[in-house]
């Protein structure tokens, strides 16, 4: 006999229940998040455990490692998509994982990708550099207002985030002065953080074939190859081009009856790193691409500069797509022909 279990997981517990292949409930119980009560949990059934479905919108890192080294099959639920029928008058936990368990049973379990744990750490990191990086970005504009409304100057961001080795302007008010040297001591400090953390990044990829080809790219350097290759993961999980497009959200969210517009789906869907990525790669291919060059212009003629350049990011997205499949370089005469 053929069991299911589904787990719905919590900041601070989780609520398991192990199905039949009659939808029989056997196990219903709130566990705290302990990997080993999890696990004591399980072990009477684990012969007859088919996979665990596990749903977590931020904390399920610990709970699926785990499981996944205990010897289970785990699916990593995707939230967005499951959806339970909006007639119920009452649902909870209880109900919420007995119907993953249902679902994974059914075989339409609507899944995510566990990205491998080996990776996952630089992925993460390098994440992080992006958060310090945006941190990095307010106080800078900060300063460079503050600037324009005391002295009437324009400061180059250059100067102010470090990569300029200038003088910043002396502001005389005692007060604005401190600002400037809070935000002035803050940048600093970020900047060190962030070079810490681009060393390691590079460390791990300097030897990586893939990196070395997606820098073949006009417009893509070493942040933004490093971004595309670790996001991406294994490119082989996406079935199509349209796929890899499709979560870089480079394809528009649209809902059409009749030939009509009937509303937009959800465009949050998909991974936001890549889409910020491929939308700055779409900027430097226009400066530094002709062919990405003319495109652009001709789709500025044809539509607006929002859309040209949303077209731009696409296409890109499709030629890392295929380096990645293939491990060929780039060729801008293959990309802006079709």
């Amino acid at each position: 006999m053929k069991l299911y279990c589904g787990i719905d997981l919590h900041s601070n517990n989780h609520w398991l229940t192990i199905i039949d292949e009659q939808d029989g409930r056997l196990v219903e119980r709130r566990l705290p998040n302990d990997l080993p009560a999890t696990l004591r949990t399980l072990e009477p059934y684990r012969s007859t455990l088919t996979a665990i479905a596990v749903e977590s919108t931020f904390n399920w890192y610990w709970l699926v490692d785990g499981l996944m080294e205990a010897g289970y099959e785990v699916k990593l639920v995707n939230t967005s998509a499951v959806r339970q029928y909006d007639g119920l008058k009452h649902s909870d936990d209880r109900d919420d994982a007995f119907h993953l368990a249902h679902l994974l049973r059914l075989g339409i379990l609507p899944t995510g990708y566990i990205y491998p744990k080996p990776q996952r750490g630089v992925r993460d990191l390098l994440r992080q550099r992006c958060r310090l990086v945006q941190q990095r970005t307010q106080h800078v504009l900060n300063v460079k207002s503050t600037y324009a409304r005391e002295l009437n100057v324009q400061v180059a961001s250059a100067i102010l985030n470090g990569d300029k080795k200038e003088p910043w302007p002396v502001v005389q008010d005692a007060h604005t002065a401190l600002a400037i040297y809070a935000h002035r001591s803050v940048i600093e400090a970020l900047n060190i953080e962030i070079k810490r953390i681009e060393k390691v990044v590079r460390r791990e990829l300097v030897e990586n074939k893939l990196y070395a080809l997606l820098q073949t790219v006009p417009g893509i350097g070493p942040i933004l190859a490093w971004i595309i290759l670790l996001e991406s993961g294994d490119v082989h999980r996406f079935a199509q081009v349209g796929n890899f497009t499709s979560y870089c959200r480079c394809v528009r969210s649209l809902k059409t009856s009749n030939g009509k517009k009937k509303g937009e789906a959800n465009a949050k869907n998909g991974n936001r790193y890549l889409s910020w990525t491929f939308h700055e790669a779409a900027h430097f291919a226009v400066r530094y691409m002709p062919q990405a060059k003319r495109y652009y212009e001709r789709k500025c003629r044809q539509r607006n500069r929002m859309v040209a350049m949303k077209a731009i990011s696409h296409k890109l997205a499709r030629a890392c797509y295929f380096i990645l499949r293939d491990e060929v370089a780039f060729d801008a005469e293959r990309l802006f022909t079709h």
